[in-house]
């Protein structure tokens, strides 16, 4: 008997008639002998609908009420597949972050999972019940809910999947598998038969919105075996590995973030440990740092750049215009006009000129590039918002991906 976690997207219990699918996928996964914990998000657009409630009330409404908000959109899809699976005759349980016992800190929006008790689970299994998780929440020290961050669902199903030493963790969404680019942008973009931890962690972390960077992060650290497969179909999905077989492939995706916001620290002075205490600030405040970059300077200052998620803007700027004086610096400014392409490819590491051609792609294509950021494993350009579709197709042509994926 194996025991295995399924996760479903907000678009894969969008209504009854998905809802109904998702049952009957998941009952057929349990009689073939397996026991099933099943992770939902939210129906639909619902927690998008939540928040536009809440900025109804008040702009910038208190974060743990939002958590109690949001919390609730989750709810409401575990209790409705509890019930379509009693109606085709199988047992199961709804539970949410509480009852399953999901522990994590206290940053509200954007916690983080520190232990998860799992007896309740584990008993509900041993009854012969399929276990319905709410994704996306947890609860902190003082017994508040929490929840986890956009995608946050999948970061539960891992979490899960290595907390109860799962044999299996199955992402299903609205797409079949991990792409080249995305399909929407890019008409010939190929599904990949399978891709490494670090590969895909940089592709999440880049923007490619098939898994929550997070979830990866928990896979690769407890090596939890990963599949990321369509509910729509039943055609074999993307393996998620250690390592992926060897390849022609050295660049295996083209990823794009239009959810960032670039800051800028103007005439910052030019003398030892600042780019501490400004990192430092940031990171007290869980305020995650992306590229960075820091001007030769001009007299005795100079300017430091980076960028953030767009969610952490409002926060960010204002945490930074409270401590210039701290700081040393004359003003903040910001721009959320801006996208962040990027390119992932554990293979480019022995391949000079990769960068090369992919800076030859956006020129000829008449893109800018604002900012650059490289690792071993990825190439990311800060272009022009509007201008991320376009670079995306014009990289992923230049390196021939969909080609390459097919051969």
């Amino acid at each position: 008997m194996a025991l295995i976690v399924q996760k479903f997207g907000g678009s894969s219990v969008a209504n009854a008639e998905r809802l109904m699918n998702v049952a009957q996928r998941v009952i057929e996964t349990y009689r073939q002998g397996n026991q099933v914990v099943v992770v939902l998000s939210a129906q639909g657009d619902t927690t998008d609908e939540l928040i536009e409630k809440a900025m109804e009330i008040d702009e910038k409404p208190s974060k743990r009420e939002m958590d109690m908000l949001l919390s609730t959109g989750e709810q409401i899809s575990i209790a409705l597949l509890a019930m379509a699976i009693g109606k085709l005759g199988c047992k199961a349980v709804s539970l949410t972050g509480q009852q399953i016992g999901i522990h994590t800190d206290s940053f509200h929006t954007h916690a983080r999972i520190e232990k998860i008790d799992g007896e309740r689970v584990r008993a509900e299994l041993d009854a012969g019940r399929i276990v319905i998780a709410a994704g996306f929440q947890g609860i902190n020290r003082h017994g508040d809910i929490t929840t986890l961050g956009r995608g946050g669902s999948d970061t539960t199903a891992v979490a899960l999947a290595a907390a109860l030493q799962a044999d299996l963790c199955e992402i299903y969404t609205d797409v079949d598998g991990v792409y080249t680019a995305d399909p929407r942008i890019v008409p010939n973009a190929r599904k990949l038969k399978d891709i490494s931890f670090d590969e895909m962690l940089e592709l999440a972390s880049l923007g490619a919105r098939v898994l929550n960077n997070r979830s990866v992060e928990l896979a690769k650290k407890y090596s939890v075996n990963m599949v990321v497969r369509s509910s729509l179909n039943d055609h074999d999905g993307t393996l998620i590995k250690e390592v992926a077989e060897m390849e022609k492939m050295m660049i295996k995706g083209v990823a794009y973030d239009k959810d960032i916001a670039r800051i800028s620290i103007i005439a910052v002075r030019d003398i030892p440990g600042v780019a501490f205490k400004i990192f430092k600030l940031l990171a007290d405040k869980d305020i995650n740092v992306d590229i960075i970059i820091q001007s030769i300077g001009r007299g005795d200052t100079k300017d430091i750049s980076f960028t953030i998620a767009r969610n952490q803007l409002t926060d960010a700027v204002d945490l930074i215009n409270k401590n210039l004086d701290y700081i040393g610096a004359r003003e903040v400014n910001f721009t959320h006009d801006v996208a962040k392409v990027s390119i992932v490819g554990a293979g480019m590491a022995n391949h000079p000129g990769v960068a090369a051609d992919m800076f030859e792609a956006l020129a000829k294509a008449d893109i800018n590039i604002h900012m650059i950021s490289t690792s071993e494993i990825k190439i990311s350009c800060l272009v022009r918002w509007d201008e991320a579709e376009k670079a995306v197709q014009a990289i992923h042509e230049k390196f021939e991906l969909g080609r390459a994926a097919e051969e």
